[in-house]
Order: C-alpha cells, then structure tokens, then sequence
C-alpha cells in the first residue's frame, strides 16, 4: 500500500514547486522568521478538484500542508533575512492589497509557526504533529531511507516503458481469463494441500510479490519524476502491510499521481506473468495458486472504502488529497440550511457530486462493519480459541514427529488465528480512547453537554454489556453448518421462530427409559440408547417447524435404529408409535420392521403430481422426506437390521426426498442391513431411492438408499454377535455426529460400513455356506441407491420444476463362506443422480426434522 500525508489546512494560491528553505541568519531574531528545516513549496496542486487549487507545502518530517492565498504568500516571502515591515511590503504587492507589519505578526505568530513551517522565537525547531487518522497504518518498521529506496528502485522505473506495460498488461488480462475460465484451480489446490512444503512455498511468494508491489509505487513515482521516501511495513487494521511513502508525488501532474497509485498493481501482473512461466517450465499446478493471489491482490487493492491503492486512485481522479476530511463537511451539506456554505461549496460541482456519493457509501458499510464487528467479537473470539487448541494439538504432535513443514504451517496458522482477534481488540480500544478524549475536549466548560455525553456513555456501555453478556449461544463457536446472514450476525433482526423447538446451536433435554433391574449406564460403560422421534405431524404430537435451510454438503442426524442381540428370535424391535412416550415392542415373529408413521405433512396436502408413497411394509425400512414449507429443510433417516428367517425374503429398502418450496430442501437417507437365516426360497430385495422437485424454486432434494444382503446358515458366534455389535454401536456414533459429513461423503461412509459387517461375517466360523459347492469367491450384495434433484438459486424466475429419479435394484445374494474374500459389488445404482446443470447454493446441515427409527434384530 501507498503511505502519503494528505495535505491538511485551507488553500493555496498558485506557485512554483520545489523551493526549499533559504540560508538561515546567524542570529535568530523574533522580528525575523525562518523557515523550518526541510520545508519545501510545492505550489499549486495540479489537476485539483477545488474551485480554487491549493497551494502545497511539505515539512521536514513528509506532512503535507495547504495554505490560504495570503499565508502562502507570507511563507514565500520569508527568507531569513526579512524583517516584518520587509516582508508586509512584497507581500502588499503580490496580494493587491495593503497588509501591515502588525499583520505579518500575527499571520507568523497565530498562524505559520503552529503548522510548524517557521522555527520558533527562540530560533529552536518546531514540535510536528502529524496527522494520525484512525485508519491508518500503525507500529511502522522502516526497512530503506529515502536514499536506499531511490536507489533499488531506480532500475524497476524502466519497466514503465508504455510498450512494455500494454504487452503485460494483455498477457495478464489473458492469464486470468485462460486461470479462471478455462484452466481452474481444482487441482491447484489438489497439490497444494496434499503437499505442505508447496503450500509454504506459495506463501512464502505471495509475501515477496506483496513487497514487489510496493517496488512498483516506487518505481512509478520515479518514473514521473517526483522522489519516493522511506520503505517498510506496519500493521493496517489487524493484518501486517508493507507501505511506500510517496508523499512527494503531490508535486506531480494527475497522470504522474494516477501512475504511482497503480504501480504497485502493475507490479502485481508482472508477478502473475512471471509464475505462470515458472509453471510452465516447472508443471507443478500449486504455483498457479500465486496467480490467484495476485487476482485477489489487486481487486483487494482497487477498493476504495479504506486506505488500499483504489482509495488513492479515487482521491487521485477527483483531485481530493484527503477524502476522510471531507465527510464531516459533506454530510453537513446535505442540510438545505448548509448548501452555499464555504466549507461545501469550496468543491468543484462534479468533485462534490463524486464526494457525496463516495460518503454515502463509505459511511453506512463503515458503520455497518463497526456494529457487526462488536456483536459478532464474542463468537469470533469463541471459535479462535477453538481453532487454537486443535492448532496446539496438531502442533505438539507434529513437533513430536519432527516434521518441520508442518510445524511451521501450525504456527502460521495460530498467528493467524490471533491477529484478528488482536487487531480488533486495538481498534475498538483506539476508537473508544479517541471518543473519550474527543467528548473531553468539546464539552470542556458545558456541564450539559458533558452530562448528555455521560448518558449516551453509559447507554453504549450497557448496549455493549447486553451483546457480550455470557448467555446461550453468546460464545458459541461459529459452526460449518451456519450461513453467517445478516439474521445471524445481528440479534435484533432475527425473527422469532413460528413453533417451539429446537434451532441450530441450542440445547435440548434427552430423557431416556431403561428396563426395572437393568444397570445404568456410565461414562466408562456406556450403553446404546434408542431414540424415537415422531413425525412433525403425527397424530397426538404437536407439529414442530422444519428446521432451517443451512449447508448442503452436509446430512441430518440419527441414530441407528437397534443392534443385533444374541439371537435373531429374541431380538426386540423399536416401533415408533404416535404417541412419543410410548416403549418399544416386540418385533413379528420373522424378524421384520415394523410399519413407519406417515410422512411429514398432512397426507390431504400431498402437491406432487404422483401418487404418495405407501407406508412400510413389515420387514421394510422406509425414509420419507417431504418438505412444503419455504426456506425451511426437512430431514428422514431410518436405519435398520433385519433378521429374516422366513421362505419368502423381499424386503424393501427405500429413501424418497420431495420438495415443492422456495430455498428449501428434503434428505432421505434409508440404510438396511438383512441377514437371511435359512435356506429361503425366494430372495428378491428391493432397494429404492427417488428425489423429486415439483414447483420448486431454489431447493435441493437429496435420497440416499443402501441395501446389504447376506444369507447365513446359522446365528453368529458369540464373537460374531459382539463384532457386529461394535459396528452398529459405531454407527450409532456416526449418526449422532452426521451432521458435518458432507452429502457427498455419506454413500462411501455407508459402503466402508457394509464392508466391516461383510468382512466379520466371513470370518465367522459358524456362518458356514448352505451349498457345500458355492463358489468360495461370492460376496454378499449390498446396493446402494442414491438420488440428488437440485434447482439452483442461478434460475430466480418462479418456473414450475419437476425431477423424479426412481431408482430401484434387486439384490443378489450368494452365500457366504468362511474361506471367501467378500468384495461387495454395487450395482449400477450406486451412482448419485443429479440435475446435469445443478449447484446448490442453499446448505442444509441442522439436525433432521425428523427421523423415524425402526429396527428388527
């Protein structure tokens, strides 16, 4: 970034630039003023936006300052050798009026030397005080003087050659094109991340092409002819800068100004061309990440809300040295009572009009991210202080392993996690000490004024006391599943939810029931509990809001619906009933499911143009999301393990996702597990996945069915039975964190599941083959069905949609034999199906709506 001290005070007359100060007297003499110590009359300012251009003054120590014709013309005046009277009488003559001794006097004394542009009576130096805007750069290390900095960067002004900067200009205009368009960044990443030393390497190069980019503003002062001063780096607002003083291009014409402002961009494309020759030559892909970051580099820059090169470009095109001192003014204007006032009118009309807007914007979006900052600072401190301790985890293991590459992308992720929460803590702090002094100063000797500004005083302090106070979800880590909305980020504007229930973030109360006489449960022997969760509309239940649209790349959350017992004909089933404090009850004879209630909505209020899915039967496991409500998600997830020992086996395993809504979404994930007992006759599942959209603007609907079918010759070892327990208390574990599994993970998720159930089943001895001549290479079957319909938020329009994609697959199921390598195949259903063109934008990931478990050992 470019660091410039904007001319301060009122205006100037025209003049020539460049005049330094003259030879100083022997002896100081109060009748004799004498310009401080490496002032400089820069003159008028050229390509002004002021109806009357300024005149510039530069101080020793950078600080730009403008003068009044007649100031101007008394600090032109001085020499050193003049006296009052000497210095009255040519400045009477430039001036075109009469000005005394007297006057000289008291223009020196009241005026000039309180800028700090004349020594003092006593003839010492005077105190600077520069300007100290709250948006600017702090804690700055100076790297090069004025000296080294015009030496390196002498050589770079060279490239300015307009030749040159049209070829690089198109060569970089054409990479971002060919990057963001026709190459991508997927595998970028892919290597960058898989490849911590290529990832350390990036940042490593965006730090140096950040420097760079100072070299080009450098450059570029140098190339219009003015001299650019010290270099270094500092802090802007919480975020480490480096920064070029080119003060001294004030003297400069617009386009020598306009050409330092962009300099530093420039210098960024040679960069972006530069890397892309690298990796031309190199063929690793994570390079082209450096071209990504010099893109967001220069459209970072280009913003002209605070101090970055856009600002300066801005100020730079209107001819406004300083736009942060015209907003006071400004705003003040807007008053009808206040138009011809000479602080507003002092603009040229398409200047002010240009102000005006850039006020009108800058002020809101400033305030807006002051108030959001303090009312989100106690989630963000929350989540920093969550990251930090995963962050020191990972760091102490990698240092105990010894890999330096890691250990030192640990510790640059910490130093990012707590500059933040650093930098806004200052800020605040600043602000806060600045008000106060401010308020202090003002209300001096008006006791009403000061006790107004102790009300409002201890009105913010309280408002502050109520957004920090530890309450709720107050400092509660910001999680994936959340969309940070304006609703989200400010208290006041979220509205108060339809039904009673719970939202995302909050906490509920589990009661459970456990048989007379049975052991509880503890932290060190933990057992698995059943949870049942009625439909929204069952009948005696009150009907609870679809929970809210949030991220969807993640999956509701359930519980897997039991876990095998010891033997498949005293194994208790899970029934859910309408009433929610009801038990479970046995399961049928043969092992099977027990009917599911009818599915979430009113069944008179099916919109879909096709018939509603019938209830499961005994024996099938069903998942039925249907979701009508705008802006809302609906959730069904039913697991379950079937013992079948009749002659007849067609369990069917379905999940049907449909939504008729705007930005809205319904999942459906089914996941059945049958183990056949005996010789059947007849094996025919079924597994069944569909998601449909009809009228539907801006949802997402999501199926996902998974079917595993296994033909035993007998129960489980005990072995077997305690094998298959683990994983189905595992899978219990897994639905109760599915929340942040991403949609796209859940299928493989489920098949590794399958495979485990496989694989310890093969390794029972007491699952021998029914057929002593079955092929030793047969697996089981399991068949996966998954179904996605999207309608992106890309087509706004309210256009009726409809996509149904049934998808059904009978099982083949083989005996198992000990001996045999079970390698469970998928069936060609095992592929999600998607709108071709879809890509949602609305991500669902709140615990489900609903679940309805149902299992049968």
């Amino acid at each position: 970034m470019t660091i410039s001290s904007p001319p301060q005070g009122p205006q100037g007359p025209e003049g020539r630039g460049g005049a330094s100060a003259p030879p100083r007297p022997a002896t100081p003499s109060p009748d004799v003023p004498v310009r401080a110590e490496g002032l400089q009359l820069i003159g008028e300012m050229q390509g002004s936006g002021y109806r009357t251009p300024p005149a510039l003054v530069r101080r020793g120590d950078g600080q730009m300052i403008q003068l009044t014709p007649l100031l101007y013309l008394v600090l032109d005046a001085v020499d050193g050798r003049r006296t009052h009277e000497e210095i009255a009488e040519q400045v009477s003559q430039r001036f075109g009026r009469l000005v005394s001794a007297e006057n000289i006097e008291t223009l020196v004394d009241g005026k000039l030397r309180p800028l700090g542009v004349l020594l003092k009576g006593d003839g010492s130096e005077p105190e600077l005080k520069k300007s100290n805007p709250l948006l600017g750069l702090r804690h700055r290390v100076t790297v090069t003087d004025p000296v080294k900095t015009q030496r390196l960067t002498d050589p770079f002004a060279r490239l300015f050659n307009p030749v040159l900067v049209t070829v690089v200009t198109a060569a970089f205009l054409y990479i971002t094109w060919w990057l963001l368009l026709h190459k991508g960044l997927a595998s970028a990443t892919h290597e960058a991340f898989h490849k911590p030393g290529l990832l350390l390497l990036i940042f490593v190069v965006t730090v140096l092409s950040a420097g760079f980019h100072e070299f080009g503003h450098a450059a570029a002062a140098r190339r219009g002819g003015s001299t650019p001063g010290a270099m270094g780096a500092g802090l802007y607002l919480f975020w480490p800068a480096f920064y070029t003083d080119v003060t001294d291009s004030y003297r400069l014409g617009r386009v020598g100004r306009l050409r330092t402002d962009l300099g530093g961009l420039y210098f960024n494309a040679i960069v972006a061309v530069g890397i892309v020759g690298a990796w031309l030559l190199s063929g690793y892909d994570a390079l082209l990440l450096v071209v990504a970051t010099q893109i967001l580099q220069i459209l970072r820059q280009l913003t002209p809300i605070i101090r970055f090169d856009g600002y300066h470009v801005l100020a730079d095109l209107t001819g406004v040295p300083d736009l942060y001192h015209r907003i006071k003014p400004t705003l003040l204007g807007l008053l009808p009572w206040r138009w011809h006032d000479p602080e507003v009118s002092i603009l040229k009309p398409w200047a002010r009009a240009v102000v005006t807007i850039w006020v009108l914007l800058v002020v809101p979006m400033l305030a807006f991210s002051l108030v959001t900052m303090v009312l989100t600072l106690p989630r963000m401190i929350a989540t920093a202080w969550v990251s930090l301790l995963e962050q020191k985890a990972a760091l102490t293991s990698a240092f105990g392993e010894g890999d330096v590459v890691m250990v030192m992308a640990r510790l640059l992720a910490i130093v990012c996690l707590v500059l933040p929460i650093a930098g806004i803590a200052y800020i605040l702090t600043r602000l806060v000490r600045q008000g106060v002094t401010s308020v202090l100063a003002r209300t001096e000797g008006k006791p009403v004024r000061r006790g107004i500004a102790g009300l409002l005083a201890i009105a913010l302090v309280a408002g502050l006391g109520w957004a920090w106070w530890p309450r709720g979800d107050t400092y509660r880590p910001i999680a994936a599943y959340e969309r940070g909305t304006l609703g989200q980020a400010l208290p006041l504007a979220r509205s108060a939810p339809a039904t009673e229930g719970l939202r995302e973030g909050s906490e509920g109360t589990i009661q459970s029931a456990w048989p007379a006489g049975s052991p509880m449960p503890t932290k060190d022997d933990p057992g698995l509990a059943l949870i049942m969760v009625p439909h929204p509309t069952a009948g005696g239940t009150t009907e609870t809001a679809p929970t809210p649209v949030v991220d969807p790349s993640t999956s509701p959350s359930s519980s897997p619906s039991a876990l095998p017992s010891e033997s498949p004909s005293d194994s208790p089933g899970a029934v859910l009933t309408e009433d929610p404090s009801a038990s479970p009850t046995d399961a049928p004879s043969d092992g099977s499911t027990a009917p599911a209630p009818p599915p979430s909505g009113d069944p008179g209020s099916w919109v879909f143009p096709f018939d509603q899915p019938l209830p499961p039967e005994e024996g099938d496991t069903q998942a039925l999301a249907v979701n009508t409500t705008d802006g809302t998600v609906a959730y069904d997830v039913a697991f379950a393990l079937v013992w079948a020992d009749g002659d007849t086996v067609t369990n069917t395993n379905e999940a049907v996702a449909a939504a008729s809504c705007t930005g809205c979404a319904a999942v459906a994930v089914s996941f059945q597990v049958v183990l056949v007992m005996n010789d059947a006759d007849v094996i025919v599942p079924q597994n069944l996945a569909t998601s449909a959209t009809y009228n539907c603007v801006a949802c997402l609907t999501y199926a996902l069915a998974s079917q595993l079918v296994i033909t035993l010759d007998g129960p489980l070892s005990d072995a077997g039975m305690a094998a298959l327990q683990a994983v189905w208390e595992d899978l219990a574990v897994f639905a109760q964190n599915i929340t942040s599994v991403p949609l796209s993970e859940l299928q493989g998720i489920l098949e590794d599941y399958q495979q485990q159930i496989t694989q310890i089943i093969q390794d029972d001895e007491a699952a021998t083959p029914l057929d002593p001549g079955a092929d030793p290479s047969a697996s089981p079957s399991p068949t996966e069905s998954p179904s996605g319909s999207v309608t992106p938020t890309e087509s706004p329009s309210a256009t009726p949609s409809e996509s149904v994609t049934p998808s059904a697959t009978p099982t083949e199921t083989v005996p198992t034999s000990p001996s045999s390598s079970p390698t469970p195949t998928e069936s060609p259903s095992a592929t999600p199906t998607e709108s071709p063109s879809a890509t949602p934008t609305e991500s669902p990931s709140a615990a489900p709506a609903s679940a309805t478990p149902s299992a049968t050992p």
